[in-house]
């Protein structure tokens, strides 16, 4: 490759270490992608024309070609979620059909294709390794289902159909985000604010001023409200002003759902593509055509279990809506004979305060966020004997607020580095958290020269910023969302497999990765963690121990509501992914609206456009696959249970076991199926005991 002043001057051509983010503008990315994919076009021509079926002479140049473009689009597409702007959706958006084509060809190449299977039925293939059979394996896999044996119009369409699907997918997320920075109330007066807490009210006056309002303060206003959750959240559990409670739960539940950023018409067209694309392929459903790379086996083993847990919670959750009716005419007779979807987290939020002596806001002055990152690098530290250490400044970042840290082995070599975006940025950065790889562990160079690069992650939160004169201050929530964010981190950072493909969470089936994360929100509640988490910011007082018990009191609080709803969602995923037809009798909201006489205990309002905003589906990777919350919840609490077992405060058999964990569910990523991987670690298969026992829905 001739290293040209147009490469040196784009920064997106680097193509290799940490991305200089200072100097990456949205500029840069047509001309970037447009001579890569160019240069890749022939590379990979070349790499058709010379291939041989071993390891060497097939998967080390294809991970070379791959990670190419991966290093440069992936850039991309973070900052799409982290730094989005008018100028970045443009140079993104007249790219991704670039991208999309050139990942079908290499994806539909039979000559790699038969490379692959070559491979797998040589003389060689006992030579590899496990995972070196699996990533192979999976290549075989992944091309078929990508098409590589359809041939002539038959190929066409199915093309046509992932390229639409790809610029449905950056329109319907575009739109969730356009939908939400749409709507603001700016509130004036002191009883509009009723029953709102300060933290809530900083926030409120902060986002005032940074929309011009320059003398808005917390005492006085005025006060900007708007959708994203800091703001939400806390308004839908405190203010005492039912109509303004309304007003707000009814823009939520409509966003993207009217005008030029409605989603109803990208809803069936996804739908109907996702179908199309399952029958050209050979299966019923799409459903059907995604659980092969699972690990469920069929959608009707996903059923049983999430029928199963529907069974163990629809009762409880009627018998907490009934419980919290009976409390509400305790407190207001007129306000229990309409209880309706705006009154459910005002109301729940005064029973858990009745209830357990304390609400959620109590607790944020002990959760500053340098408080809570100190205690979870100490857990990571106890139980798998990393240390992580402060690195800004090593690495260019895309916003002030960003933070980026070093990872250490025992040795106090550094095994792996991570960024952290904590904060909520409306304007610019879409909700939700989440985990992405920026560097994946593998081997780099050729011969004598081959070096393992250590993995990169992006950490991304959206947790309430700092206000004013004081630190960002924690709801426990936000507590457990960065848990669970690094409980994703430690499986990409931690690998020891060394190669891309199956490093990290590369290669592990989507209904098993989120076992680390959802295990590691356990250790919120973990006694000796918690302590090493709350201080108070102020006076360095630890959580006081009546906090911790009520804590542990409440954890189960609701957890019927809480489980019911993540089943509702699963189904509904799963219905429109397998049985639904589009331009049938339903429409997808109507198969809604009939899944909730099972799944939820007070039904959907009749404009509830909720799938207008479900991303996870329609703009993420959860399309037939939103199940996998509860499947993987099923495996990280019997994981949690081994070191229940151990004993929860005798640190040398918590460290004995995270050891075990660490060497297995973390270290082993996509090398090995994640049955195998539970087992090694666990001993046996799971089962749901452990799940229902921390919901407090064992029988």
């Amino acid at each position: 490759m001739t290293v040209t002043a147009e490469r040196i001057d784009n920064p997106l051509l680097i193509g290799k270490g940490l991305p200089p983010f200072d100097r990456i503008l949205p500029e840069h990315i047509v001309p970037a992608i447009t001579q890569l994919l160019t240069e890749m076009d022939e590379d990979l021509a070349h790499l058709e024309a010379d291939m041989t079926p071993t390891w060497a002479g097939l998967m080390e140049p294809l991970q070379h070609l791959e990670e190419r473009l991966s290093w440069s689009w992936g850039v991309v597409s973070h900052l799409m979620g982290v730094k989005n702007s008018p100028e970045l959706r443009q140079a993104y958006e007249t790219m991704q059909p670039e991208v999309v084509k050139f990942w079908t060809r290499l994806s539909q190449s039979p000559v790699l294709y038969q490379g692959y299977k070559a491979l797998r039925d040589g003389d060689n293939w006992n030579s590899l390794d496990e995972s070196q059979q699996r990533i192979i394996r999976s290549a075989i896999r992944d091309a078929e289902l990508s098409g590589v044996g359809l041939e002539g119009e038959t190929r066409e369409q199915f093309n046509a159909i992932q390229l639409e699907l790809a610029e449905l997918s950056t329109r319907f997320s575009n739109h969730v985000l356009d939908a939400t920075k749409a709507f603001s109330l700016t509130l004036t007066q002191r009883e509009e604010v009723e029953g709102l807490p300060p933290s809530l009210l900083a926030l409120a006056a902060q986002a005032a001023r940074a929309a011009g309002q320059e003398s808005a303060t917390p005492e006085s206003g005025p006060w900007r409200i708007t959708l994203d959750f800091p703001s939400y959240g806390p308004l839908m559990q405190h203010s005492r002003r039912r109509e303004l409670r309304e007003q707000v739960y009814r823009a939520f539940i409509s966003r993207a759902a009217s005008g030029d950023l409605d989603n109803k018409p990208l809803i069936d067209r996804i739908l109907i593509l996702r179908q199309q694309m399952a029958a050209l392929l050979g299966y019923a459903s799409y459903a059907d055509l995604r659980l092969t790379e699972r690990m469920a086996p069929n959608v009707a083993a996903v059923e049983t279990l999430l029928e199963q847990l529907r069974q163990a919670s629809y009762n409880a959750a009627l018998g907490e809506l009934e419980d919290l009716q009976a409390f509400v005419r305790e407190q207001d007779p007129e306000a229990a004979q309409a209880l309706c979807h705006w009154d459910l987290a005002f109301w729940s939020e005064r029973q858990r305060e009745e209830r357990f002596a304390f609400n959620a806001e109590e607790l944020r002055p002990y959760f500053p966020l340098e408080q809570v990152l100190s205690g979870l690098f100490n857990l990571a530290q106890q139980l798998f004997g990393v240390t992580i250490t402060p690195a800004d400044g090593l690495a260019s970042v895309w916003h002030p607020e960003v933070r980026y840290f070093r990872v250490a082995d025992e040795t106090g070599a550094a095994i792996a580095y991570f960024y952290l975006d904590p904060y909520s940025r409306p304007a610019e950065k879409r909700g939700g958290a989440w985990m992405d790889v920026c560097l994946n562990r593998g081997q780099v160079g050729t011969g004598d020269q081959i070096a393992i690069r250590l993995p990169v992650a992006y950490l991304v939160c959206n947790q309430t910023p700092p206000i004013d004169d004081k630190p960002s201050l924690m709801t426990f929530t936000e507590v457990e969302t960065l848990f669970h964010e690094f409980g994703h981190g430690l499986q990409h950072m931690l690998t020891r497999v060394n190669y891309s493909r199956a490093a990290g969470i590369s290669n592990i089936e989507w209904d098993a990765v989120e076992l680390p994360s959802q295990f590691m929100e356990n250790w919120c509640y973990h006694r000796s963690t918690l302590f090493r988490l709350g201080r108070h910011y102020e006076t360095g007082e630890p959580l006081p121990e009546h906090y911790y018990q009520k804590l542990l009191a409440a954890r189960t609080y609701m957890s019927g509501t809480a489980m019911l709803r993540q089943i509702h969602f699963s189904l509904v995923d799963l219905e429109l992914h397998h049985r639904y037809q589009p331009g049938g009798s339903e429409t997808p909201f109507q198969v809604r609206d009939r899944l909730a006489q099972t799944t939820t205990v007070l039904p959907p309002l009749p404009e509830d456009a909720f799938l207008c905003g479900f991303g996870h589906i329609f703009a993420g990777g959860y399309a037939a696959g939103y199940y996998s919350y509860k499947w993987a919840e099923v495996l990280s609490a019997d994981a949690f249970s081994a070191f229940e077992e151990a004993g929860l405060e005798d640190e040398a058999a918590l460290s004995q076991v995270g050891h075990r964990f660490r060497e297995t569910v973390l270290a082993l990523g996509g090398g090995q199926h994640p049955m195998e991987v539970f087992k090694a670690f666990r001993g046996r298969e799971p089962d749901t005991t452990a799940l229902l026992r921390h919901y407090g829905l064992a029988a």
